[in-house]
């Protein structure tokens, strides 16, 4: 599952290939979406949930309030089922679908970090990132980005910054799964369902606060 971008995606993996899959773009409704689309993924499936032997989750980049919620039913999902749960850069996801649909490297990824910045990395080919995921505004990427596809909605949002845009605008949690079972297959590890968030969330406490405690 994935809820890093305004999509919130759902997939069920066996080992070899996607059985059953889920996604809808609303950035505002994560948390109403995500727990029908996990019922909806299972049903067309045609499994109970107790047949899930691990679960994989997108750690971003992302804004926090969409992406804690995939991580916070991840772990919650791992604590109940007593099974492992691993995560997958998002950006990550998204190069490996592009590579799906046919793009060869290299190439760039950047998804909407909003605040008028994206979430890029760069990439050898669908499987390598050459380097770690970085948030800037896309005028200050746009040179060291010339002349490469960028797969995204970034590049969508940003065509003067981007003008080679490719897809898939959003990540699917298809990719991810697949991505991860050729990883775990490959003996690599993957990684913490942490978040990688980036910078500080938007909503803070104000400064000054003031505590009014009784007398």
């Amino acid at each position: 599952m994935d809820t890093a971008t305004p999509a919130v995606t759902v997939a069920l993996h066996d080992g070899a290939s996607v059985i059953a899959s889920s996604g809808q773009v609303d950035a505002r409704r994560h948390g109403e979406l995500l727990l029908p689309a996990v019922d909806r993924v299972l049903a067309e499936a045609g499994v109970k949930i107790d047949a899930v032997t691990g679960v994989v989750v997108g750690v971003g980049p992302g804004p926090y309030t969409g992406l804690r919620v995939g991580l916070v039913t991840a772990a919650t999902f791992g604590s109940a089922l007593a099974v492992p749960v691993h995560g997958i850069c998002t950006l990550d996801g998204l190069a490996y679908a592009a590579g799906q649909d046919g793009l060869e490297g290299p190439f760039a990824v950047a998804t909407d970090a909003r605040r008028k910045e994206v979430y890029w990395a760069k990439y050898e080919d669908a499987r390598t990132r050459t380097g770690d995921p970085a948030v800037d505004r896309p005028a200050d990427i746009a040179e060291a980005l010339a002349g490469l596809p960028v797969v995204g909605q970034g590049a969508v949002l940003y065509p003067e910054a981007f003008p080679d845009a490719r897809g898939p605008e959003h990540v699917a949690a298809g990719a991810l799964a697949a991505l991860a079972a050729e990883r775990l297959a490959a003996g690599q590890e993957l990684l913490e369902p942490q978040p990688l968030y980036l910078r500080r969330p938007d909503a803070q406490v104000p400064k000054n606060y003031k505590v009014v405690t009784p007398k």
